[in-house]
């Protein structure tokens, strides 16, 4: 029996189980998402953007970075046609997972230009001190400069900012002080409000401890009182703790004027949805692998169609939740492979050989969970490229 059996009113293929079975899975009718948004939005949605390898590179892929900027930049146009803003070069794009920041900084700068072609194309860009490494960092001095390096790089672009947290600050910091500190001396100088971004230490375990505390409702005092200190200087704050009421208490506790982007991507659809008392704004690395749903959700949503948006983005929720499962800081090999079982990209090739930091029975499942959110647009294609996977682990019928 091969693979792939294709009745005349269906298509399936052998999927392997955790048993190390294969069962017969059949894929359902996908959803008829558009390319392009079919109306307004009454809610900012950033897609934390990831970048396409390219294959043909004579590199070590474990050591070497090699970006296919062509494919990279169309796939930010993809999201732009959809009504969604890039959030470029952040963890999603693998910075400080392969992509170093020499190549942050030619992707911001190729990025910028490419939004500024089509005017009304909204992109914010990952400042950090990456260039530093946390074990040289000696002081906050250290960590100061190499933040205003990339602040004033993007900066040069036309960029905005988005504040990335510091794995170099984690580690000199000796309390709260200190990131008032390096935070005063930042916003202060920038010229446009930025965006702070929280990321927890599920994403980036050299992150824990950050605002100088692992108590997080201690820290989040001490990060909303840093961010309303400085209000007219930023924009909002982005929070990845996976804890949606830790979101929501800080959320209602921000100066007026200071938005909040959602980063949990557990929960982004009863955030996004907002109470009586307000709701978040996106800015989501789930938003890369689900940018057609989440465009005609939001659309609907702004069309007061809330039956809708609940609709399409309910079924999204468990395959958001397989993708960025622990280890979190490997969602990236998700988010890559439904580009290209969605024909997105043309290989599932990573940066760093990340295509190999899940499992074969993860993937598997993924395919399953996307196909039940209706989001294989082609299934077809989504059909040959599973096989194609499948056949490189060695699993045959």
């Amino acid at each position: 029996m091969n693979l792939i059996d294709k009745p005349l009113t269906a298509l399936s293929l052998r999927l392997p189980k955790a048993d190390r079975s294969l069962e017969t899975f059949h894929l359902s009718q996908p959803r008829a998402f558009p390319d392009r948004a079919t109306g307004p939005m009454n809610r900012i949605a950033f897609s934390a953007a990831h970048v396409v390898a390219d294959p043909y590179a004579e590199i070590d892929p474990w050591l070497g970075c090699a970006i296919d900027w062509d494919a990279t930049i169309a796939f930010r146009h993809s999201l732009w046609d959809l009504g969604l803003g890039v959030a470029e070069a952040m963890d999603t794009a693998q910075r400080g997972m392969g992509v170093d920041w020499l190549s942050s900084l030619e992707l911001i700068k190729r990025s910028v230009a490419a939004a500024k072609t089509r005017g009304d194309a909204l992109i914010f860009s990952g400042a950090g001190t990456d260039q530093l490494a946390p074990e040289a960092a000696q002081s906050l001095d250290d960590v100061i400069g190499a933040y205003e390096e990339q602040l004033a790089a993007i900066e040069s672009f036309g960029g905005r900012i988005i504040l990335m947290a510091s794995r170099a600050l984690a580690r000199v910091a000796k309390g709260p002080d200190d990131y008032a500190k390096v935070y005063d001396r930042l916003l202060n100088q920038v010229r446009e409000p930025l965006i702070i971004h929280w990321l927890g230490d599920m994403f980036d375990p050299a992150l824990a401890g950050y605002w100088g505390t692992r108590d997080l409702d201690k820290a989040l005092d001490i990060a909303v009182d840093i961010i309303n200190a400085h209000a007219a200087k930023v924009d909002g704050v982005k929070v990845s703790l996976l804890d949606k009421d830790k979101e929501i208490a800080m959320r209602r506790r921000l100066a007026p004027g200071v938005l909040m982007y959602t980063g949990d991507d557990f929960n982004y659809a009863e955030l996004i949805a907002g109470d009586a008392q307000g709701y978040s704004h996106a800015l989501l690395g789930i938003f890369d692998a689900i940018a057609p749903a989440a465009s005609a959700a939001l659309t609907s949503l702004a069309a007061g169609d809330t039956q809708s948006f609940n609709e399409i983005l309910a079924p999204t929720v468990p395959l958001s939740r397989h993708i960025f499962k622990a280890p979190t800081r490997f969602y990236k090999t998700g988010v890559v492979f439904m580009a290209y079982l969605t024909g997105r990209q043309d290989h599932f090739t990573m940066i760093g050989g990340q295509e190999s930091a899940r499992s074969l029975l993860h993937l598997a499942d993924l395919f399953r969970l996307a196909d039940r959110a209706g989001l294989l647009r082609d299934p077809e294609l989504a059909l040959s490229r599973m096989c194609a996977v499948l056949a490189a682990h060695g699993v045959a019928g």
